[in-house]
């Protein structure tokens, strides 16, 4: 289901109230010049205690080859998400998620190969759930790295939701599934009503602390 944005005024605080409702927002195309308002029959989500990886992708997160950042540099990362050929990321969406960041509510997850931005993803933290928005990849398995790296933060942090939207084929691999509309709310409406910590995962957490907690069936 989705509603046009055409006569409102879209706000950075407007969005994170739709986020509360259950509510995103996406554009058609990245020439687009309105937003769509998203409240799907069923919604994606990675339940965190059941999150998995394949052991291959843990291996090279516990060889710790790519230097992994938060919030480094927020705006190469949405420009990454919109550069790719396929993508619903506007000129208004891109507006709206720098000033969501620059408020403290988007934050980035970054990898990077010898110094060079090669993948990531960036979403929105509300209360203990986070609504992963968008990823790319430019080196092989970047962005997988920093989804690995988001959900040890998030159990770190006593997060209780990961809402990733839809589920793909790409996520379904981790362990993501589908909720109803009416369950997903449910598990929203308690979310956002508790706190977490987005900062809790210790800075000096060694790539097997990361590959190991993302895996941990049991948390905080």
């Amino acid at each position: 289901m989705s509603n046009r944005s055409a006569l409102v005024e879209l706000t950075p605080s407007l969005l994170l109230r739709a986020y509360a409702a259950g509510v995103f927002p996406m554009a058609e195309s990245a020439d687009a010049d309105d937003v769509l308002w998203i409240d799907p029959d069923l919604r994606g989500i990675i339940p965190l205690h059941g999150f998995h990886a394949p052991r291959s992708l843990l291996k090279k997160v516990r060889r710790g080859e790519h230097e992994v950042d938060i919030d480094r540099d927020f705006e190469a990362v949405i420009d990454g998400c919109a550069a790719r050929e396929s993508t619903w990321i506007n000129d208004e969406i891109r507006r709206l998620y720098i000033g969501l960041h620059r408020m403290g509510y988007a934050h980035s997850v970054e990898t990077r190969l010898d110094g060079t931005l090669v993948g990531g993803l960036y979403g929105v933290k509300l209360g203990a759930a986070f609504f992963g928005e968008s990823m790319f990849s430019t080196a092989p398995d970047a962005s997988k790295i920093a989804l690995v790296h988001l959900v040890a933060r998030l159990k770190a942090g006593g997060f209780q939701l990961l809402d990733t939207q839809f589920v793909t084929e790409h996520l379904a691999q981790f362990g993501a599934r589908t909720v109803s509309r009416g369950r997903y709310h449910n598990l929203l409406e308690l979310a956002v009503s508790a706190t977490a910590d987005f900062e809790a995962l210790p800075s000096d957490a060694s790539p097997q602390d990361v590959a190991q907690l993302s895996t941990q069936r049991s948390y905080r």
